[in-house]
């Protein structure tokens, strides 16, 4: 059987630190969570938040580089623990405000402890300094559609613009420079993790960002895309990713196939495509069980537990 989702991925990433305008800069880490850094004229805001702490400094060790103003607000994309318990670190570097979707909010509520047990079972190497984290991130300010901030003159509106990678989705965009920062609702060179998603929406959400016209996005995994050319590459990609994954779920259900008939077939329509990028391997059997439900009429994702987990890997992999 295949080592459950990312404990063998061990080895350490290479972390690059990409200016993207004035104002806006990409934490990306070889297919690891992304985050994403808006340098205002009174302070700093922060996408996504890293996994804990201790990786939470690394980030605040680069922003020192080219900035020493406040980091004000932490601004969550989504409420999954890779993304936010980092969050407790800004604490100490001025963070007044810990910003999140109303979806995000209640999915937090919901299944955030669940969530937290999971991810830190699913991937050992970013949580290798668990005990720094304190517990939950909860948000300080939650917002229903649409926020607009202003770091002095920067304008920065956030935006819950639609469901996809979850129904919190929320998506941090500097209208003055084009530069988006999308979380999980966009990757590139790396899987989409669908566990927890609303697959029939996404491609509807993606079109959303699309019409913004962004020149720049920092996706949730994989490298910074710089050009409006790059930007619809990796917004294509992450659509065809979806949408060919939700097309083998319903063609399996309609033909009556079992969940593991479902994860081979898919496998057969897939891995030649997608079978080299970031995380794949981690992310399919998931991607197929929440794929699957979806197209069983399962409209509210089921809460992902660590026994859940090993118990649907052992049923695909075994």
């Amino acid at each position: 059987m295949k080592q459950f989702a990312s404990t063998a991925d061990l080895a350490p990433r290479k972390i690059t630190f990409t200016r993207l305008s004035d104002e806006a800069y990409a934490y990306t880490a070889e297919g690891d969570p992304n985050s994403g850094v808006v340098i205002g004229d009174d302070g700093v805001l922060i996408v996504d938040a890293t996994a804990t702490p201790v990786m939470a400094r690394q980030l605040i060790e680069q922003i020192r580089t080219i900035t020493d103003k406040p980091i004000r607000h932490v601004v969550l994309s989504h409420y999954h623990a890779v993304r936010v318990l980092g969050a407790s670190a800004f604490r100490n570097e001025g963070c007044e405000q810990v910003i999140a979707s109303q979806g995000t909010y209640e999915l937090i509520r919901e299944r955030g402890q669940q969530d937290m047990e999971s991810e830190i079972a699913r991937f050992p190497r970013l949580f290798q300094a668990v005990e720094s984290i304190p517990g939950l991130t909860w948000p300080t300010l939650v917002f229903d559609r649409q926020l607009t901030l202003f770091l002095g003159k920067l304008e920065v509106q956030i935006q819950q613009i639609g469901p996809g990678h979850t129904r919190g989705d929320t998506i941090a965009w500097l209208p003055q420079s084009k530069v988006l920062f999308s979380g999980d609702l966009v990757e590139y060179q790396a899987a989409a993790y669908t566990g927890d998603a609303q697959l029939e929406e996404w491609p509807d959400t993606l079109n959303r960002l699309r019409a913004l016209q962004p020149e720049q996005l920092v996706p949730g995994r994989g490298p910074a895309l710089e050009g409006a050319e790059s930007v619809r590459a990796g917004i294509d990609f992450t659509e065809d990713f979806v949408t060919t994954l939700f097309a083998c779920a319903k063609e399996s259900v309609a033909q009556g196939r079992t969940l593991k008939e479902a994860f081979r077939y898919t496998r057969s329509r897939m891995d030649e495509r997608f079978g080299k990028i970031y995380i794949y391997e981690h992310c399919l059997p998931f991607d197929v069980s929440r794929a699957y439900d979806e197209s069983s009429g399962i409209k509210h994702p089921r809460i992902w537990t660590a026994e859940r987990d090993r118990e649907m890997w052992q049923a695909l992999q075994g």
